[in-house]
């Protein structure tokens, strides 16, 4: 097998993940391709050790994730799950019991200025909401140009009325919103991660809510995939969940589809794939592409 085409984590045995083992059973094996735009579920550091390559869908599935991330704030500040609920539970149920907030004129915070952070800051300058961004990767004025200004970690959650979480999970991200990120945000602020599970600590958000240092939060991601019904996170009403479903609209799936198939078709052709994640491995999968395949790929640019 030269190619692999990674299903999500949640979707693959363990035998199938893309780890040390996996990939020293598959001694012919040339590139690994992630479904989606998260590539968690493949060790990249042995990938590129082995000269195994890693391409990735970045930005196949962002207008999913970004409106889906807008109908989870949506949700949170017009209360429309909790009147949902209340009409179906309770006779003559109400109005005032789930009274919201507009969000015209409010701050987003985006954690993570990628596509799908960028996508987020563009349809919350359509609601006329001002929008900061955390990013130690992009700098002030490319932040600015993608519709946000860059801010540090500490005014980002203290000055945010809606956090939006779109990083990868990574050794460096893994854990980072935690207890002490929770306590810096406004006792009126929501908190939403269509990113990954793992990112925010669950235990964390659960103290946090139970403490009233926010109002609410929009969760499409968790740290247990599938999520078990009885998990404290859902038992809340101030907790609006959805199971990692953002990035699966028709429309992404199918420009997913096409994006891998294009990517492989360049792959094989000796092309340099355009959503490559590993480009120093380069050098020693040309060698080995060679000499499985009878020739040599392009040369990096």
């Amino acid at each position: 097998m030269h190619g692999y085409q990674s299903l999500p984590r949640t979707e693959l045995q363990a035998d199938y993940l893309t780890n040390r083992e996996f990939i020293q059973r598959m001694p012919n094996l040339l590139a690994v391709s992630s479904t989606g735009a998260g590539y968690d579920m493949i060790d990249v550091d042995a990938c590129t050790e082995a000269g195994v390559i890693v391409v990735n869908q970045s930005g196949a599935n962002k207008e999913a994730v970004a409106e889906h991330a807008f109908g989870l704030i949506l949700g949170l500040s017009k209360k429309i799950a909790q009147a949902d609920r209340g009409m179906r539970e309770v006779d003559m149920f109400n109005r005032r019991t789930v009274t919201g907030n507009d969000i015209l004129g409010k701050t987003l915070g985006v954690v993570g200025l990628g596509q799908i952070g960028t996508r987020s800051a563009e349809i919350a300058k359509a609601f006329r909401m001002n929008v900061i961004a955390y990013d130690p990767y992009v700098s002030a004025e490319e932040c600015r140009a993608r519709g946000a200004e860059k801010v540090d970690w500490q005014t980002l959650f203290s000055q945010s009325d809606f956090i939006t979480v779109h990083c990868p999970r990574s050794a460096e991200t893994l854990g980072m919103i935690d207890a002490a990120a929770f306590a810096l945000m406004k006792p009126s602020a929501y908190f939403v991660n269509t990113a990954r599970g793992g990112i925010h600590k669950e235990d964390d958000l659960l103290a946090a809510l139970e403490a009233g240092q926010l109002a609410g939060a929009g969760l499409d991601v968790w740290w247990e995939e599938p999520t078990p019904k009885d998990h404290p996170l859902l038992q809340r009403n101030d907790v609006i969940a959805t199971p990692h479903s953002a990035g699966v609209t028709h429309e992404a799936v199918t420009n997913m589809r096409e994006w891998a198939a294009s990517q492989w078709i360049d792959i094989f052709s000796g092309k340099v794939p355009p959503r490559l994640i590993n480009p120093e491995a380069w050098p020693k999968y040309q060698q080995r592409f060679a000499e499985k395949l009878g020739f040599t790929p392009a040369p990096l640019k």
